[in-house]
């Protein structure tokens, strides 16, 4: 094979690359050493800054295929017909914790899913859950530094986790299914996928529909007790990360099937509770789930940090023929994603490999940071113009519709949304096992136990109120448990 020659990045080759140039074999390094300075300028600016949540994470190529007809909901081409496939991008992560935090850590999941189709990249950014802890985006950077560290200590805090959850009783439902074992999966491929957030489809009528996305396991769910995450958390950090790329590279490609549930609009109206409420499910008894393809993952990106530290995933990354809904929290996340993608990689973010849409893109988009013109060369930088032959297509003209009201305001709660209480007690109740409920109860005490200060017994009074509207016989043992005295006073509150 023929050796290369070692070069710097301007493509001049050189030959000292281990040792520095001096006054003499004991003197001082000289300034003029322009292979050292430009070897270490690089080496101190190779990190980017790490994502504020999802910092720690896993990702994947693999490929999409349609086996199912849903054409009837949604124009998309990907969906077209049976049998349509692209290639896609999958990362997965922790949530609250930083880069070098152990991948078995209670925490939801990312599942985070970047399509590469004709009429441009799809992201579908969603979780491991079905729901999230808040329904309104203006909330988020209040919940999450509770999940992260305490501004004095730089330390983890079971008492501003659990005070942000008692004076929040709609994360509940998440709550519970964080405390359970569903909280400590074990690795990424032993867990179902949610885009969480309800969706709009629209067909070749103009005609819409609400959808959510589930991506369900072909692996079987799996998961660590709390002991076992916490002694995979000391023995490999990196479990998940190894656990993924392992299977992918001895050939067993993880896959999931990918099923969507359909509301209509008049269905939507007349749904018990708020359907943009990210906090609430849809039941599958009255929205069954119809299946559409299938997902696998085959192929570990050649290097982590090009493919997968800087891929940016947007829920605002939509194609003809699925859009957004009302959810106030993915109306945030509309603006809050691509907003964190401009400050963290940069404006030119999607002209980087894993990015890229690989089918055309048009635009007047142009310069800034790390600017690659390889793709607009020397078109003009304006529209309308004499000169290219872009002209927008009215086959893509925006969904229109009527809203229902014309009055603005800060509104706390739409229709229902103060009934927090009835799908958790349902996922207690009915979707739990027994050993899934001593699980959790142990969960819930283990962490509340970390619950400290001068205002211990008010939060955890207040938290207690909330599991004993969600089920007595939860809130009696959880206070059991934390030797806590159940007097009237809390039992009336929980009424």
């Amino acid at each position: 094979m023929d050796s290369k020659k070692l070069t710097l990045s301007n493509g001049a080759p050189y030959f000292e690359h281990q040792d520095s140039q001096t006054v003499g074999p004991r003197g001082p390094v000289l300034l003029q050493d322009f292979i050292l300075q430009e070897n270490l300028a690089h080496f101190v600016r190779e990190r980017i800054p790490e994502r504020i949540v999802h910092a720690k994470g896993s990702g994947a190529y693999g490929t999409f295929t349609v086996t199912h007809d849903i054409s009837q909901y949604t124009k998309a081409k990907l969906f077209s017909k049976v049998g349509n496939s692209c290639r896609m991008f999958a990362r997965f992560s922790t949530v609250g914790g930083e880069k070098g935090s152990a991948d078995t850590a209670r925490d939801p999941r990312g599942f985070a899913l970047k399509f590469y189709t004709e009429d441009g990249n799809w992201d579908l950014v969603g979780n491991n859950t079905p729901v999230f802890f808040i329904k309104d985006a203006k909330k988020f950077p209040d919940f999450i530094h509770t999940q992260k560290r305490v501004p004095k200590t730089n330390l983890k805090s079971a008492t501003m986790m659990w005070d942000f959850w008692s004076h929040n009783p709609e994360s509940l439902h998440q709550v519970l299914i964080l405390m359970s074992d569903r909280g400590t999966p074990h690795g990424y491929r032993h867990m179902h996928g949610f885009g969480s957030h309800t969706f709009a489809m629209i067909n070749d009528k103009n005609e819409r529909v609400w959808v959510k996305f589930h991506f369900i396991t072909k692996q079987g769910i799996k998961n660590f007790t709390d002991a076992e995450a916490v002694k995979m958390a000391g023995e490999n950090p990196d479990f998940a990360q190894e656990d993924l790329c392992n299977a992918i590279e001895n050939g067993d490609f993880p896959k999931w099937t990918m099923f969507i549930q359909v509301m209509t609009e008049e269905q939507a109206k007349d749904f018990r509770w708020n359907p943009f409420d990210v906090t609430k499910v849809w039941f599958h008894d009255d929205f069954p789930m119809i299946e559409v393809g299938e997902m696998e993952l085959n192929e570990v990106p050649v290097n982590y940090f090009a493919h997968v530290e800087q891929s940016t995933f947007s829920p605002s990354s939509l194609i003809n023929g699925i859009s957004f809904s009302p959810d106030k929290m993915l109306q945030g996340r509309l603006f809050s994603y691509p907003d964190a993608h401009r400050y963290r990689v940069g404006v030119n973010a999607h002209q980087l490999e894993v990015n890229r849409c690989p089918f055309a893109v048009n635009n007047y988009q142009r310069d800034g940071f790390m600017a690659d013109s390889s793709e607009y060369q020397d078109k003009p930088n304006y529209f309308p113009n004499s000169f290219d032959e872009v002209k927008p297509d009215p086959s893509y003209k925006n969904y229109e519709y009527e809203l229902d009201s014309a009055h603005v305001a800060s509104y706390n709660r739409n229709e229902n949304d103060d009934d927090h209480y009835t799908q958790p007690g349902l996922l207690y109740t009915k979707s739990m096992t027994a050993e899934d409920r001593e699980h959790l109860i142990s969960n819930i005490v283990g962490s509340m136990k970390g619950i400290t200060g001068p205002k211990k017994d008010e939060i955890i009074n207040r938290q207690l109120c909330h599991f004993f509207r969600t089920n007595i016989e939860l809130g009696m043992k959880v206070a059991s448990q934390l030797h806590v005295n159940i007097d009237a006073n809390m039992m009336n509150h929980s009424k």
